[in-house]
């Protein structure tokens, strides 16, 4: 008899990709859910019944998992709401075989069956399994041969120098999925090619200008609606615009560019002048990055006596002459146009501070910690040993690797600011002692090589 049937809950899932339709008082997700409530009255007799909760999904692909409706059947599933989920078709609870393995992994862990209306099978016998995974691999099968067409599509247009999507570039407008010169947004690109060649390619300048003068980004709306855009200018804005070649009428696909059909708005000379200067400027920043991560004497500790910002080592180099220098970071980056001291090369502020350490070197307090830590370590070491041991470390500081002397420096110094007028030091309050150690440590293995030679 009926009653004693166990009942077992049915949720009917509905799928439909486009929205087309929806709005109709009788839609494709209805007809959907009347097969599925008549394969359910079928079933009356072994105690089946459709619970009253909706799970549709329209307008949704079955590409991925990313739906609302299939979202609230698996929180369903996992509640213990469900015995056995219906659909019309397997391809309307997913397109692919992977995602359908980890719905079945749902299914298996909290009990629950799979059957679909027009295939008769469920996931109960193992038979009904087999069938299922060979309509779906079929399914998988047609989404990436579409996939592929698509693609080969996206390819061919995009050597025929069409336009195929994205946000829209500074200078043009869409119009039927046509690039289309924006007269006034084409003069403000214009302009940045312009002053970047003339300012000699300074990005920083190029950027002080553009928003110093009230330039904003491209502003567009969404294919959501959304407002975007319109936005102050940021370094990495510039340079993209600056390489890219949708200004010379070019279209870049997987390495390629193609002819587009879309007319220039800079001439080919301005354009390659500006990546000549890029591709110079480039080789300039690998230089400089190259020195900022060298042995510095002063790296980490100079700071700008105006402005407190610190300084970094730099170079250039004329005629094949190197010049070195620390340069203030604010000024470098135009947020500080009153550094007093926005350059100073490096080997005078270097060769000040090394004749201070070599003075605090031989002063006396030095000389008696080291004596006083070398008898501590060695009760048999020499007064006459100490003064030859310093007085070579004196002769071999020249000789030291930039490395060794920025190490030992920075043991004593925690600040060099430099002014217009002058230099002030900040020494460390436990400087000597972390020197003395350091100096003890060069003593013993000058002693070392010594004795071995």
């Amino acid at each position: 008899m009926i009653k004693d049937k166990k009942i077992i809950r049915c949720a009917i899932y509905t799928r439909k990709s486009t929205e087309e339709g929806l709005d109709m008082d009788y839609n494709t997700l209805d007809a959907q859910r009347e097969a599925g409530e008549k394969y359910v009255e079928a079933m009356k007799h072994e105690g089946w019944r459709v619970i009253p909760d909706l799970y549709d999904d329209g307008g949704f692909s079955g590409g991925n998992m990313d739906r609302p409706g299939l979202k609230k059947l698996i929180e369903d599933i996992k509640a213990g709401r469900i015995d056995t989920v219906v659909v019309y078709k397997v391809d309307r609870l997913t397109r692919s075989l992977a995602d359908f393995a980890k719905l079945v992994e749902v299914f298996d862990a909290y009990g629950t069956s799979f059957v679909s209306v027009t295939q008769h099978f469920n996931t109960q016998d193992s038979m009904g399994r087999l069938t299922l995974n060979i309509l779906l691999s079929f399914a998988q099968f047609e989404r990436e041969v579409t996939g592929e067409r698509i693609r080969d599509k996206f390819a061919a247009s995009k050597k025929k120098g069409m336009w195929m999507g994205g946000p829209p570039p500074l200078g043009y407008d869409v119009v039927d999925r046509k690039l289309i010169i924006n007269p006034v947004e084409a003069e403000q690109v214009k302009y940045i090619f312009e002053t970047y060649v003339l300012l000699g390619g300074s990005v920083s300048l190029v950027l002080k200008k553009l928003n110093d003068e009230g330039y904003k980004t491209k502003s567009y709306t969404s294919r959501t609606g959304q407002r975007r855009g319109g936005h102050k200018y940021g370094t990495a804005t510039v340079k993209t615009i600056l390489r890219n070649r949708l200004y010379i009428a070019e279209v870049h696909h997987k390495g390629t560019y193609y002819p587009g059909q879309h007319r220039p708005i800079i001439a080919m000379e301005l354009f390659n002048k500006a990546q000549e200067i890029l591709s110079e400027k480039s080789s300039v920043k690998r230089k400089r990055t190259y020195a900022a991560k060298s042995d510095a004497l002063l790296k980490g500790i100079i700071v700008c006596g105006g402005c407190h910002g610190a300084m970094s080592p730099t170079y250039t180099k004329k005629k094949d002459k190197r010049y070195d220098y620390y340069v203030t970071n604010s000024y470098r980056q135009h947020t500080c146009g009153e550094c007093p001291v926005n350059r100073i090369p490096a080997g005078e502020i270097d060769a000040i501070i090394k004749g201070q350490l070599k003075a605090i070197f031989a002063s006396p307090k030095i000389l008696v910690e080291v004596w006083r830590h070398a008898k501590k370590d060695n009760p048999a070491f020499q007064e006459y040993e100490l003064h030859e041991s310093l007085r070579r470390l004196g002769s071999f500081w020249d000789l030291l690797y930039p490395a060794e002397q920025k190490r030992i420096t920075q043991l004593l110094i925690s600040k060099v600011v430099v002014k217009s007028n002058g230099v002030d030091i900040e020494y460390r309050a436990s400087g000597i002692e972390d020197v003395v150690h350091q100096l003890q440590l060069t003593i013993n293995k000058q002693e070392q090589l010594r004795e071995a030679s």
